[in-house]
């Protein structure tokens, strides 16, 4: 047999899938993948299970309803003051991985350079070199994560095309802060390249910090696409509802490649997402505080037992640091070893870099109730104890 695409073959399985089965096999808590144990405010449920009897299940519109795009709009303008034309500038997709793989696809040719910060999100890469381009890797190191300028600098060259950034970041919980927001489209301004920017954890911020998107800067209005998640928003990660904003010229090539990823998204999900946008503010700010007070239980109960945490000020994860624990293995196998026997599983930090990874970190989620994080330390507690 001809041997079938070399870049997918190489792939394995995502560490997301593997830990959660792992998880699932041995019986234990999940603060491996992220996604919330509870479910979503209750009228967006409701609304997206009654649009389903209004007899309206046949294909949207490919970019979108028109009530969700003028939603994904008015809240663009109401959060961040950004004027994102409704009919023009935004398109919904299934998902904010779809989203980010079309714009990569809407900018990309092959031999362009994408630079990609590190540690991220195991789409990016993968996507990248299937569209033939080369992938200019950037590294943010633990524990403050501080944007490394020169080296970032040194990343664009006449080939660059595109700069992706997550922020607030999976997986470091990092939010870029103004000053180096500033430095980031200076240096696209400079090279004439464009910004992807994946913002599904935007309303996941933890004061003092505080979301900026890259696109609100001076010139950088007409190079950014900006990518937000129902899922995360809403706490509806099933849900796979995505939407990109943008200039109308970069979002007519994102549609093209929606078309020819999904084409479209479930009509009912869309009109029940449109009712949440418009929600008051008092619900995104109680979202964050929730979360906060859960990061803060995790944080405090895991540097009791002795791990290192680090900085989170956005998303649903945080980092930590296990060498103190005299563990003898890497991070991978830490994991193995607390799903197994202490019946807590969480993702190693090598998941997000392509090589050379900083060593003894792992990644666990605490967008989890509190009673669930009060047990899985008590379980890590025993296991720690237990270890000779």
């Amino acid at each position: 047999m001809k041997p079938a695409n070399a870049l997918l073959e190489q792939t394995g399985t995502t560490i997301f899938t593997v830990m959660s089965a792992l998880s699932l096999q041995h019986g234990a808590i999940n603060l491996g993948q992220g996604f919330p144990d509870t479910e979503g405010p209750a009228d967006i449920v409701q609304a997206a299970a009654e649009a389903l009897l209004d007899q309206r299940n046949q294909y949207p519109p490919l970019t979108g309803l028109p009530e969700l795009k003028s939603a994904i709009a008015a809240a663009s303008q109401r959060f961040y003051g950004l004027p994102i034309d409704p009919a023009a500038g935004v398109c919904v997709t299934s998902g904010a991985t779809e989203a980010i793989t079309a714009c990569l696809m809407a900018l990309l040719n092959p031999g362009d350079e994408a630079i990609l910060i590190e540690p991220l999100y195991d789409t990016y890469l993968p996507v990248v070199k299937l569209l033939g381009a080369t992938a200019r890797l950037v590294r943010l190191e633990p524990p403050g994560w501080e944007l490394p300028r020169a080296a970032l600098a040194a990343a664009f060259g006449p080939k660059t095309k595109l700069l992706l950034l997550n922020s607030p970041m999976n997986p470091t919980g990092k939010v870029f802060t103004p000053d180096e927001l500033d430095f980031i489209a200076g240096l696209l301004r400079q090279h004439d390249a464009y910004a992807v920017c994946d913002e599904v954890y935007e309303h996941l911020v933890f004061p003092p910090a505080r979301h900026i998107p890259l696109m609100a800067l001076p010139g950088m209005t007409a190079r950014t696409l900006r990518i937000g998640s129902a899922g995360k928003t809403f706490s509806l990660t099933g849900w796979k509802v995505g939407y990109i904003s943008g200039p109308p010229d970069l979002i007519s090539l994102t549609a093209k490649a929606h078309q020819n990823l999904t084409f479209t998204t479930a009509p009912n999900l869309q009109r029940a997402v449109a009712l949440g946008l418009a929600k008051p503010d008092a619900y995104f700010s109680a979202l964050a505080q929730t979360l906060m007070h859960q990061r803060d239980l995790l944080d405090t109960g895991l540097r009791r037992l002795g791990f290192r945490t680090l900085p989170a000020d956005g998303g649903y994860f945080i980092t930590a640091d296990f060498s103190a624990l005299g563990f003898h293995g890497d991070d991978a196998a830490f994991c193995r070893a607390i799903t197994t026997q202490a019946g807590v599983a969480a993702i190693p930090l090598s998941a997000f870099y392509a090589a050379s990874p900083p060593g003894s970190y792992v990644r666990f989620a605490f967008c989890k109730q509190p009673a669930v994080l009060t047990e899985a330390l008590a379980r890590l507690a025993r296991w720690i104890n237990a270890t000779p």
